[in-house]
C-alpha cells in the first residue's frame, strides 16, 4: 500500500505537470471501486481547472474550481500523467482524464481497493478525516505532543505511532524503519520511552520519511510514481523484509513478530527489550 512518502512523491510529480490544466474528457472505466464512484463525477470535473494539489495522510486532494476530489490509492493504486499520445489504455485503468496540453491522467488500480470521493465543500472537513491526528511531517508533531499521549498508555509503541488519532502518515514500512532507527523495540509499551527517546523516536520518524520521499518513496510490488517510475527507498531498508537477514549494524538476524495484525521486524540487539508490553 502507498504510504506517506509515496503519496507525497505522487503529489509532487502531478503537480508539476496538472497545475492550471482544464480537464477536458473524462472516462469512468470502472466505477466499482472500494467505494461506488460518484456516478454524476464526470459531468462534474468536466471543464473544471486544476488549481492545487495536496495531501493528507495518504490521501491525495485535487482542488478544482467548484470541486475537489480526495483519491486514496487503495494496495495497488497509482495515479500516472503521460503525453496523450503516449497513453496505452490498459485492463485495469479504472479512471481517465484528458487534460488541455495533451495530458492524460489516468487511475491504475488492478485490485481497486482504492477510491475516489468528489465534494463541493471544504475537502479537510470530510468524513474521511474527522479523527485524523496531526501529519507526520508537521511541526506539530514533535517530542510534546507524543509524550503527552505516551505518558498513560501501555499500548506498543508500534501501534500507536501508526494510529491516525495519534499522528497521520506513518505505515508499516516506516513505523518499522523509524523504531530501528531510534533504537526501539516495537512491543515496548509507551509510557516505558524516556523522554529522550520520545524525542529520538520523533526526529527518527521524520528523517526516515524525509529519506524516503528523496528516494521518491519504496516499490516493493505495484507503487509508480506520477510517471510511472519506481521508487528506490527499498533498496535502503534495514528490518522491513528482513526477516533473518543479518542486521546491518550488528549481524544479529532480523527477527519479525505481528502487531495489529501487520508484520512487523525489528533487532533484538539494536532495539533492546526493556518494558515490554503483552
Amino acid at each position: 500500500m502507498p504510504e506517506l512518502p509515496e503519496v507525497e512523491t505522487i503529489k509532487n510529480g502531478l503537480s508539476q505537470y496538472c497545475l492550471d490544466r482544464q480537464i477536458i474528457a473524462v472516462a469512468i472505466n470502472f466505477p466499482k471501486l472500494r467505494y461506488p464512484v460518484d456516478p454524476e463525477i464526470a459531468q462534474k470535473i468536466i471543464l473544471q481547472t486544476i488549481k492545487h494539489i495536496d495531501r493528507r495522510g495518504k490521501y491525495l486532494l485535487i482542488y478544482l474550481n467548484d470541486y475537489s476530489l480526495i483519491i486514496h490509492l487503495g494496495m495497488s493504486g497509482s495515479l500516472q500523467i503521460v503525453d496523450s499520445d503516449q497513453y496505452q489504455a490498459q485492463r485495469h485503468d479504472h479512471i481517465v482524464i484528458r487534460l488541455s496540453d495533451r495530458q492524460t491522467l489516468f487511475y491504475r488500480d488492478p485490485r481497486r481497493f482504492g477510491y475516489w470521493h468528489i465534494t463541493n465543500d471544504d475537502p479537510l472537513k470530510h468524513p474521511c478525516f474527522v479523527s485524523y491526528g496531526v501529519e507526520a511531517l508537521s511541526q506539530a508533531f514533535n517530542e510534546n505532543h507524543l509524550k503527552t499521549i505516551l505518558k498513560t498508555t501501555n499500548r506498543a509503541i508500534k501501534s500507536l505511532i501508526m494510529d491516525n488519532k495519534v499522528v497521520v502518515g506513518i505505515g508499516n514500512i516506516y513505523a518499522c524503519e523509524s523504531l530501528f532507527k531510534a533504537k526501539i523495540h516495537p512491543l515496548r509499551a509507551g509510557k516505558s520511552l524516556s523522554d529522550q527517546e520520545n524525542e529520538t523516536l520523533v526526529k527518527s520518524i521524520k528523517t526516515t520519511l524525509l529519506e524516503a520521499i528523496e528516494q521518491g518513496g519504496t516499490t516493493l510490488k505495484d507503487y509508480k510514481n506520477a510517471t510511472g517510475k519506481p521508487g528506490y527507498f527499498a533498496q535502503s531498508l534495514q528490518v522491513y523484509g528482513q526477516k533473518d537477514k543479518p542486521c546491518q549494524v550488528c549481524k544479529t538476524p532480523i527477527e519479525s513478530t505481528i502487531i495489529g495484525q501487520r508484520n512487523t521486524f525489528y533487532c533484538s540487539q539494536c532495539q533492546p527489550h526493556r518494558g515490554i508490553t503483552l
